[in-house]
């Protein structure tokens, strides 16, 4: 059995504004992941329903350090102790430490969301990333704002999709 979710407002169909409609999709999608994961037990959030094993917990943990960094390291530039923190290696398998709780994790989420939208309110689409991966390339070689966050978008329409099977397998819950 299945039960259909409410969708959620997306950005306003009138909005002209690239830097708007970026920002507002973006929001949708952060919400989106939060929304798919609120209800589920501690249980179903830290267990795996796939083949592959990863946890909705894990990829929630995931996506706060991508948005740090892209955006606090990769754009902004600023020194991070753990840019690599949800995995157990860089490029491996996402973790979630088993003394962190569920509202520790969210709350760190929201957190480097926050910095995100300060980080892009702040600039133009067409400035580019002080580093990449810690490294400094040549001005040329450094994504733009606008590129960065096509990419965040990207990566958080996957992953909400991704969550959207879980959950459905989870309670059968559907929907936005």
């Amino acid at each position: 059995m299945t039960a259909e979710a409410d969708p959620p407002a997306e950005p306003d169909v009138t909005l002209t504004s690239p830097a708007e409609l970026l920002a507002g999709y973006l929001d949708f999608y952060r919400d989106a992941v939060l929304r798919k994961l609120a209800g589920l037990t501690d249980e179903e959030l830290r267990g795996s329903r796939l083949p592959s094993g990863w946890a909705p917990l894990e990829l929630l943990k995931h996506l706060a350090y991508v948005e740090l960094r892209w955006l606090q390291w990769g754009f902004a530039g600023r020194q991070v102790d753990q840019p690599w923190g949800d995995m157990e290696a860089r490029g491996g398998r996402w973790r979630v430490e088993a003394g962190e709780s569920v509202e520790e994790v969210t709350a760190f989420f929201r957190a480097q969301c926050e910095r995100s939208r300060a980080i892009v309110a702040g600039a133009r689409l067409e400035d580019r990333m002080a580093t990449l991966g810690g490294r400094v390339p040549p001005e040329e070689e450094r994504p733009t704002l606008i590129w960065v966050l096509f990419h965040l978008l990207q990566e958080y329409a996957r992953h909400v999709g991704q969550l959207d099977v879980v959950r459905e397998l989870a309670d059968g819950v559907t929907g936005e």
